[in-house]
């Protein structure tokens, strides 16, 4: 990978977590939630995500000191607005057949916090046959079990028959790929390879359908102007063995790139609303943020070091 798009990459994820900490307070818990919301809109998922994308720079370690700071007072925020993990631990108690309080639990758990308490709720449901039997989709399994693994050293798991159950793991007919199944299919890869911390982890089958079809995938939602998937997409690739993807899809990125780091979702106008722009676009931003990361990373000490 060339230093052109290392570079660009660096920025735009910097630019990216930059408008998120600038921007964090329009994110902020309603002092009323309670754990058990209704409200599809609720800020706690966008907290989760949040927290995911500074637990991962904090990870990688491969930011400068500002992007460091920054990361961590994400973190100290999200951590705050969770009540210091008591949230988690109360709806893990009061909806105990729901993965979110665990999933979440785990990007705090990267970053260094833990609350005991919630550390033997989760311990206790994960050991629970009524828990594993849980019906859901391939790639939510998956995100259990990483959780799971970032919680717990000593987790264990059958990853390549979870890897088989998903559409990816069956190496299907590639031109049939929607919307969703695109976001799917990054996910999958996202929680076998603990968001690049273990490329090894991704099926050879697996990586050698990405490594030809991945670069097609993102040129087609280029093209439509889906940045949010589009920036997925380059998260996958910098989970692969070796980057496949063509270097023009980070230079799109940037080109669309706000001067205060907002990254808009799509082609779609962005709205003059500061409140609304932050609850539109937040998830591209953390989406630019672990890509940035994550690529910068695999360049400076994984697999393409050599390249």
């Amino acid at each position: 990978m060339n230093q052109d798009v290392l570079r660009t990459a660096h920025r735009v994820g910097s630019q990216a977590l930059a408008w998120l900490a600038a921007s964090a307070h329009h994110g902020a818990m309603p002092p009323e939630t309670t754990v058990d919301f209704a409200d599809p809109d609720n800020p706690y998922k966008p907290l989760g995500e949040t927290a995911l994308a500074a637990s991962l720079v904090l990870r990688e370690g491969v930011g400068g000191p500002a992007e460091l700071a920054a990361a961590r007072e994400l973190l100290d925020f999200t951590w705050s607005q969770l009540r210091s993990g008591a949230f988690l631990y109360e709806r893990a108690m009061r909806h105990p057949m729901l993965s979110d309080p665990l999933e979440t639990y785990a990007h705090f758990v990267r970053g260094g916090y833990r609350l005991s308490t919630l550390d033997e709720v989760v311990g206790h449901l994960g050991r629970l046959d009524s828990i594993r039997a849980i019906e859901m989709m391939p790639n939510r399994r998956l995100a259990v079990a990483n959780a799971n693994r970032v919680i717990d050293a000593d987790y264990r798991c059958d990853w390549a028959a979870l890897a088989g159950d998903t559409w990816i793991g069956s190496e299907p007919e590639p031109w049939l790929i929607d919307w969703m199944t695109g976001y799917n299919m990054t996910h999958t890869v996202f929680h076998l390879t603990d968001w690049g911390r273990l490329p090894e982890g991704l099926p050879a089958g697996i990586a050698d359908y990405l490594g030809t079809w991945l670069p097609v995938w993102a040129d087609i939602w280029q093209e439509v102007a889906q940045w949010d998937l589009l920036g997925e997409l380059l998260i996958v690739d910098a989970c692969l063995p070796e980057p496949v993807c063509d270097p023009q899809a980070w230079e799109s990125l940037a080109a669309v790139q706000h001067p205060d780091g907002l990254l808009p979702r799509d082609g779609d106008p962005v709205d003059e609303d500061p409140h609304t722009a932050f609850k539109e676009n937040e998830h591209t931003a953390v989406v630019a943020v672990v890509a940035g990361t994550v690529t910068l990373s695999r360049a400076l000490g994984g697999a393409w070091s050599a390249a």
